[in-house]
């Protein structure tokens, strides 16, 4: 009678005895044939041997299945569409230079494309909202400069607000994790330092050239060199260092200073953290916006709760799609 490989062979000289070797034990029922001609099958070299990999012990976030890197995009993405010749070539140089310093892709960086169709879906739906609102209930003539103003002083002001809440997220967000990863994260700290520090000598660069230039140039009088030099550097930034700027921004503010590259996770919640802050600032310095009260309620907080749940929705599938976790 045939046991499945546990109990007396089935004849003689046949394994699975009752010894090892079937010598009067249980022996075991599986493993590689006597004189594999293959040898044992070869050890997984890296930390993620197959698509589902085993997570590492210690480490701040245990990844599962690893979305693909897409290849890398020549040109300056939407950049490229734009007019040819020396404004789109400066443009286009300005926008990979903010990238390469703002955006960065860490090795360990989540890349989900349909987490990035739905934020591009819901910036377009709510700017869609804010036009048609602007157009019921703005009486003023010059709504569409006030909205375009506020945006683009939103967009500005975003770093810097980062540069003051982030701190606090981030210290809370650290020792929420196991205290055998706090060191971990906090090593790894020194790219948002380093993306706040480029910032920061941007602006600088931008004030020690323009200030100087507008303090002592003038033109009726004799020019020096300096004068000279001074007034080709102002060009330079105006030209190119303040498209260079407003794309810095834009790329600060989207990437949180590539809080990304210490854990996935923490982009999201400081993009949640962000958008409340400027809910708050808007109705202080604004008030609610025109139009009945619901109207009023749903403009005032219809952005914050459509960003929130987007970012929660987001930390959902890091957890249940890649695995990624903070407690884990």
């Amino acid at each position: 009678m045939a046991t499945g490989g546990w109990g007396p062979g089935t004849g003689p000289g046949q394994p699975g005895g009752n010894g090892p070797g079937g010598q009067g034990g249980w022996g075991a029922p599986y493993g590689p044939p006597q004189g594999d001609p293959y040898g044992p099958p070869p050890q997984n070299p890296g930390p993620y041997p197959g698509p589902y990999p085993t997570p590492i012990p210690n480490q701040p976030y245990p990844y599962g299945p690893q979305p693909t890197r897409p290849a890398a995009r020549r040109g300056g993405g939407c950049l490229t569409f734009m007019v040819f010749g020396p404004w789109g070539w400066i443009l286009r140089s300005a926008n990979r230079a903010a990238v390469r310093l703002f955006a960065q892709r860490g090795d360990n960086q989540i890349i989900d494309r349909t987490a990035d169709r739905v934020q591009m879906a819901r910036t377009v739906l709510g700017a869609a909202a804010s036009v048609l609102l602007i157009l019921a209930y703005n009486v003023n003539p010059d709504r569409w400069e006030d909205a375009a103003w506020q945006s683009a002083a939103q967009l500005l002001i975003a770093p810097f607000v980062l540069m003051i809440a982030a701190p606090l997220v981030i210290t809370g967000f650290i020792y929420y994790a196991p205290p055998h990863l706090r060191p971990h994260l906090r090593s790894r700290l020194r790219i948002p330092l380093k993306t706040v520090g480029w910032y920061v000598l941007t602006l600088a660069v931008i004030c020690a050239v323009l200030l100087p230039t507008a303090l002592t140039v003038n033109a009726d009088d004799g020019r020096d060199w300096w004068e000279y030099a001074l007034a080709l550097a102002s060009l330079v930034v105006v030209v190119w260092g303040f498209p260079f700027f407003f794309l810095a921004s834009v790329h600060s503010a989207r990437s949180a200073f590539n809080s990304a590259q210490v854990h996935p996770m923490l982009a999201p919640v400081l993009t949640m953290t962000l958008v409340w802050v400027f809910a708050v600032i808007n109705m202080i310095g604004d008030g609610l916006p025109p139009g009945p009260p619901l109207v009023k309620i749903c403009a005032a907080l219809g952005g914050p709760l459509t960003v929130t749940a987007v970012s929660l929705w987001e930390l959902h599938r890091m957890k249940t799609r890649f695995g990624v976790t903070l407690r884990p």
